[in-house]
Formats: structure tokens, sequence, C-alpha cells
């Protein structure tokens, strides 16, 4: 693991990414009356626990998942013809495809969520490490 090889302005981009991503596809006009149904919540969503503690392990995860997205599209350029957009997208579907999809999955069938729930869930990982294997792969 070559942490030097890593674009830590690249990495910030990420993160402030995945924050407007998030916003924007867990927004009360797409797809957020679902999920929260699909959920077995009711009522007016609220901002429910300790909200600093929330939001910061939400960054913090974010922010591991691009650094290690970096190391990733690093490695793996070599494998796919080198660093691109191409290899940091391909990167960032087989990620999602191989890990997170499958064990996002499990956690919500076990958890009697559903697909509709593992759907949205899913899908916004998808978009969010897709994002960032473009970013990284393009901004060397």
């Amino acid at each position: 693991m070559d942490f030097a090889s890593i674009n830590w302005l690249a990495v910030v981009v990420c993160v402030v990414m995945s924050m407007i991503s998030g916003t924007l596809w867990y927004n009360p006009k797409t797809f957020f009356p679902v999920w929260w149904k699909g959920i077995g919540k009711t009522g007016e969503p609220g901002m429910e626990g300790n909200m600093g503690l929330t939001w910061g392990l939400t960054i913090l995860s974010s922010l591991v998942q691009a650094i290690f997205m970096a190391l990733l599209v690093n490695a793996l350029g070599g494998v796919l013809g080198g660093v691109s957009l191409a290899s940091g997208i391909t990167t960032g579907f087989l990620l999602w495809l191989g890990f997170v999809a499958p064990t996002n999955l499990v956690n919500k069938l076990f958890a009697g969520h559903g697909l509709k729930v593992w759907a949205i869930e899913a899908g916004n990982h998808l978009v969010n490490l897709v994002l960032f294997g473009a970013i990284l792969g393009v901004w060397r």
C-alpha cells in the first residue's frame, strides 16, 4: 500500500461528493419516503439519536472508503490498462458487485427489509463507488 500515491485532494472531493449524492439520493422527493417506510419507520422522520456521532461516523466511513478506493484504483489500474476514468469506474463497480451489493443484500434480507430497501441502499453505494472511481481515476 503506497499512501504516497494518493491524491489527497481528490479523496476530500470524493467525501464531499458522497455527502452531496447521499443528500440527493435520500431526499424527500427521491428515495427517502420509500426507504423510510421500507425500514419500518412511521410518522415524520426526525433526527434520532446522537446526530453528531452519526454524521461524524458517516464522514469517517466515506473518508476510509475514498482512501482505499484510491489505493485500489492505483493498484487495479495496472491490471486494467492504466489508471484512467474507465479503470476507476470499473474498480468502483467491481468493488460494489463483489463486496457491497451481496453483503448489503444479506443484511437487508435477514433484517426483513426486502429487496426494495436493498436496491435503494445498494444503489446509493453503487453511485458513490463509481463516482469515487471516476474522480480518482481521472484526477491523479
